[in-house]
């Protein structure tokens, strides 16, 4: 067994290969750039290698500089985690001279099932069902168009090189396929340093269902079940789970042994996925090879008990696979919420910072429901626009789904995170959606769901009967405080206020205390716009980030946030501002007039921290409705930015290369 590793990546995977090397007693080397010199992986390593600036193609796509620091610190090993070189047969060779192993695959593996177009090809040969589609390279748009028209719409475009979705496009007509052919060549050139993208036909309806495979160098291969990833955001996978709620036993069989004889074919070794398009009828189709770990496996390990970077460093120190196929049990559900920096209101735009909390919620068992939380922040840490955005992978694994998606609506409720925008309330959202709760997906689920973007939505009934109960609770603990103070000049004089109107947003709501006291823990009985009387309890206190209690027979986790005049809060993907007010002061606040936003519609506003990579207009130019004004580029994604009506640019303030804060003006119109 190695002595010394390195773990060549940043983050929440790197931090997870130290949490994994460190059980097996071996000693783990971080390296990092610039933005990472204070970040969590170096801390937590036993050795850190400095290896340059910010942008990761200077410091973390560096191969020579992650192999000088193999060889200054005695690295005997190198764990690559996903993206970066994790998938780079050029790197494994450049290894393999030095002396240093790889773990992971052989480089003729990830040669065969790396290369999107190549592993297409070996696929087919292998008698592997494919998606049918164009393998060639495509030099020109009008090549892409021509090609487009063969396969028939729709169709996606794809980079050979391409994964994370990254490099890729669905078309649904010839002047989608010249834009996206243009865009993904761009993207996949930034992003991987090879610009090769291929077609092929896009199945309407799919399902993106994944099989684990682990294989030794000893020739046993088995498969660990599958991950259904269809909950997807512009090719970006944002929640998944083990196993699928879609597959039957026999579709799971065909699947995994199918996936076992492709990674057979290529005499793989390691921890690797094959991922495959399924369309309703149960037909899958193999899509492509994943030949390194995913940023999913904690599902595959929570219903399978399996550590898989512990087999990966088990395999690539030349150990046998001790575990047969038989030998693999589903135990069990588990669910994976991908938290994101980003804005959920304003297009899921990334956003940057610094977090200035960041509380996850407990991990370990309570009451059969176990939580995860796989990061590499911590209250404090920078979140740049260097890379990707994910903070943190959420999961929770209960003895069935229903139980594990509301142990992850708990989970959701109890993540504290401030400082930057995220995507916790789209998250907790789609854990009550009743779709998602069906298990009736498609990789279609967000677009179809949420047309027009996602947007905060308004509490039903007992939804807002719980909102209401918290924000009188907190109101009253509140006051009780202030009462208490010894230097009062008016002390209260101990009797509860009877009727109070609590206004959400801009909602009134009648509230009517029957009885209670608000000594610790504070209990109440009230009545909300003439309803039957719920009783709430709750230990809150002044300061508390987590309201944690119970509104009748429900129990409830909501954030709370100090707003002007109230306080805000947030449950169940819902975010209001919550005010309790004595009747007479309600009567008087309706009579306020309410002050409008400033008019922004004739200037092009940046939606995101970013680059602008693009000017694609000049002054005084008139421009079409739809149009292409500027592209902008933030944590390695293009951003187009179009025109919505017919224009006229009378000021361009911003020029390609500049560097752009969210709401910056990029132009203005006539």
């Amino acid at each position: 067994m190695f002595k010394k590793i390195l773990i060549a990546n940043r983050g929440e995977i790197a931090c997870r290969v130290i949490k994994s090397a460190r059980k097996m007693g071996i000693a783990t080397v971080a390296v990092y750039s610039d933005a990472d010199r204070d970040a969590m992986h170096v801390a937590m390593a036993d050795e850190a290698v400095h290896i340059g600036p910010a942008p990761a193609s200077e410091s973390y796509l560096v191969a020579d500089k992650i192999i000088e620091a193999c060889v200054s610190t005695g690295a005997e090993a190198v764990h690559p985690g996903y993206g970066f070189l994790s998938e780079r047969a050029s790197f494994c060779r450049d290894l393999e001279k030095k002396g240093i192993i790889f773990i992971g695959p052989k480089p003729r593996a990830i040669e065969a099932m790396g290369d999107k177009i190549e592993s297409k090809r070996f696929a087919k040969e292998a008698n592997v069902s494919t998606v049918p589609g164009y393998l060639g390279i495509i030099e020109s748009a009008k090549e892409a168009v021509k090609i487009a028209g063969e396969v028939g719409y729709p169709v996606m475009i794809k980079a050979s090189a391409g994964g994370g979705g990254k490099g890729m496009r669905i078309a649904w007509s010839e002047k989608e396929v010249k834009d996206g052919f243009d865009r993904a060549r761009s993207e996949a050139k930034n992003s991987f340093g090879d610009d090769r993208v291929f077609i092929e036909k896009f199945i309407e309806e799919p399902r993106h269902i994944e099989i684990q495979v682990l294989a030794d160098s000893h020739g046993h291969c088995i498969y660990l079940g599958e991950r259904e990833c269809s909950i997807q955001r512009r090719n970006q996978k944002v929640i998944e789970e083990a196993p699928s709620p879609f597959l039957d036993q026999e579709t799971r069989r065909a699947m995994g042994e199918q996936s076992v004889a492709l990674a057979k074919a290529v005499e793989y070794q390691s921890a690797g996925t094959v991922e495959f398009i399924v369309d309703k009828d149960r037909n899958f189709y193999f899509l492509e090879m994943n030949t390194r770990l995913q940023v999913e496996h904690p599902v595959t390990e929570l219903i399978t008990g399996v550590d898989l970077v512990e087999q990966m460093i088990r395999i690539a120190a030349g150990e046998k696979l001790k575990i047969a196929q038989k030998d693999v049990k589903l135990n069990g559900w588990a669910v994976e919420s991908r938290l994101y920096a980003e804005d959920p209101y304003r297009g899921f735009l990334p956003s940057i910072g610094r977090l200035k909390r960041y509380r996850p919620p407990a991990e370990g068992v309570t009451d059969d429901v176990r939580v995860r939380n796989d990061t590499g922040v911590a209250e404090g840490s920078e979140i740049t626009m260097f890379y990707d955005p994910m903070i943190a992978k959420l999961c929770t694994w209960a003895p069935d789904r229903a139980q594990a998606i509301d142990a992850m609506s708990t989970a959701l409720d109890r993540f504290v995170v401030d400082g930057i925008e995220h995507n916790i309330p789209f998250l907790s959202a789609l854990m009550q959606h009743p779709r998602w709760r069906e298990g009736r997906l498609s990789t279609n689920f967000i677009a179809d769901e949420y047309p027009d973007g996602f947007a905060p939505r308004g509490p039903d009934e007992n939804e807002t009967e719980v909102l209401v109960a918290a924000a009188l609770a907190t109101e009253l603990v509140r006051k009780d405080r202030l009462d208490r103070h010894s230097d009062r000049l008016s002390p209260h004089s101990g009797k509860l206020q009877r009727n109070w109107v609590i206004k959400l947003d801009d909602d009134y709501h009648d509230v009517a205390v029957k009885s209670g006291t608000i000594a610790k823990p504070l209990e109440l009985e009230i009545a909300v716009s003439g309803r039957a009387p719920v009783l709430v309890i709750s230990e809150w206190q002044c300061g508390d980030m987590l309201w944690d209690g119970s509104v009748g027979a429900r129990d409830v986790v909501i954030q709370i946030r100090p707003v002007l005049n109230g306080v805000g809060l947030s449950w169940n993907g819902l975010s209001v501002a919550a005010r309790a007010l004595p009747p007479r002061i309600a009567d008087l606040d309706k009579l306020m007039p309410v002050k409008q936003p400033p008019d922004t519609s004739k200037m092009l506003l940046c939606p995101m921290p970013g680059l602008v990579v693009s000017i694609a207009v000049t002054e005084g130019q008139e421009i079409k409705a739809g149009e292409t004004l500027a592209v902008v580029e933030a944590m390695k994604m293009e951003n187009i930015l179009r025109a919505d009506r017919d224009l006229v640019v009378s000021v361009i303030n911003a020029k390609p290369g500049d560097s752009l804060s969210v709401d910056a003006v990029i132009m203005e119109f006539e």
